[in-house]
């Protein structure tokens, strides 16, 4: 059976919570324009799992409109009671590069108790490429949790401010390769001269992924 807007909707309405995931999936398959409109009812479902799903689109179909987007995702993010669809939110926010989202980001990173959603906004901040975001992913670096200071490394990279070099040259010596990994790369972002000095020492490391990145970037430097 061929898949149509009539036909989706048909199982978005279903009470059967796999007709209605199914749904959601099928929306790829139609013009973003109508996806967009059927995404809506999917991300106000009861079902968290839908919910999670039907925003997890928005990157790509928030784009229909942006205005209406950010009304969504900023719900998403502030009231939905799931951590996951909070997370999602955050994501698509920055996919969209929703700049009235930072200072809801912000919000939510410093009154939230959920590592996964201050993980997601901390990403996200990178993508979103607002320069305001600066002083949140310095204060990321401080995080006890490293998933969320590998994300500020990578994310302070992406936003492109030289001032995060100095605050990002003490993570040369961290045991984990991730976090030095992450710290490679975003130092080839910001490509200032302290910047390379921090390479030159990472050339050596341990870990070939590390040492192969750094040398590629020295040599055609």
């Amino acid at each position: 059976m061929s898949i149509t807007p009539e036909s989706v909707k048909e199982l978005l309405s279903s009470q059967d919570v796999g007709d209605r995931l199914r749904a959601v999936n099928q929306i790829r398959q139609l013009e973003t324009a109508v996806g967009f409109e059927l995404i809506q009812i999917a991300i106000a479902d009861r079902n968290a799992r839908v919910r999670y799903s039907a925003v997890s689109q928005m990157d790509t179909l928030g784009k229909e409109d942006l205005q209406l987007s950010w009304t969504i995702l900023r719900d998403r993010l502030l009231n939905d009671p799931e951590v996951d669809v909070q997370a999602a939110a955050a994501d698509c926010l920055g996919a969209l590069k929703l700049g009235e989202a930072l200072e809801d980001l912000e919000k939510v990173y410093n009154t939230t108790n959920e590592w996964l959603v201050q993980f997601s906004i901390i990403a996200t901040l990178g993508e979103l490429g607002d320069p305001r975001a600066f002083e949140l992913l310095k204060q990321a670096l401080s995080s006890e949790n490293e998933l969320i200071q590998t994300a500020a490394i990578s994310s302070l990279g992406e936003l492109g401010n030289i001032e995060a070099v100095p605050l990002l040259a003490p993570f040369a010596n961290n045991p984990d390769s991730q976090v030095r990994y992450r710290l490679v790369q975003a130092l080839i972002h910001l490509g200032t001269p302290e910047a390379k000095s921090i390479l030159e020492s990472l050339v050596d490391d341990d870990i070939e992924a590390i040492a192969t990145e750094a040398r590629k970037y020295l040599q055609s430097a």
